[in-house]
């Protein structure tokens, strides 16, 4: 079975920044700012050929995914050899409701952090994305394993992780 991947990265931000004073208001406007890149099938720079991706809900815990043994949404046995990009959307709309990603016990894979014990914290509504088109960062047997800790919450979240098999 031949699979193909196609991906595309759209972030747009825009605001309306106003003070109201006594005869006016003055107003700082960005209309949009739009970054965009995407990613074609393979497995060189600027490509990526799996995807994995769920919503989970933690309640009260931790779980560690290990990258070289997950399921795709085809069904497929899916080992990621490299990374490319992580989305992570905690879910909960109560305050303190956090996720903390990294900080894995054993076999972390932490390309994105500066250490493996460091962990980034998603707070509740909060969007964590990771994009390293160019250069993907290298999952093995002691590099594999992202652990998500919901500390003593009840957390749903959604997450993305593509990159090469």
């Amino acid at each position: 079975m031949a699979t193909s991947l196609t991906t595309k990265l759209t972030l747009k931000l825009g605001h309306t920044y106003t003070n109201a004073l006594d005869l006016t208001t003055p107003e700082d406007v960005l209309a949009g700012l739009s970054l965009s890149d995407s990613l074609t099938n393979g497995t060189a720079a600027d490509q990526a050929n799996a995807v994995w991706h769920d919503e989970r809900t933690l309640a009260a815990t931790s779980e560690t995914l290990d990258l070289q043994t997950l399921t795709d949404a085809l069904g497929l046995a899916l080992t990621f050899a490299a990374i490319k990009a992580i989305v992570i959307k905690n879910s909960a709309t109560t305050t303190a409701f956090d996720l903390a990603v990294g900080n894995a016990a054993a076999n972390p894979w932490s390309a994105c952090f500066s250490d493996p014990s460091d962990e980034i914290i998603v707070p509740p509504n909060g969007i964590w994305l990771w994009w390293s088109p160019t250069d993907a960062e290298t999952v093995d047997a002691t590099h594999s394993d992202f652990k998500i800790d919901s500390g003593a919450n009840a957390v749903t979240y959604k997450i993305w992780i593509i990159g090469t098999k």
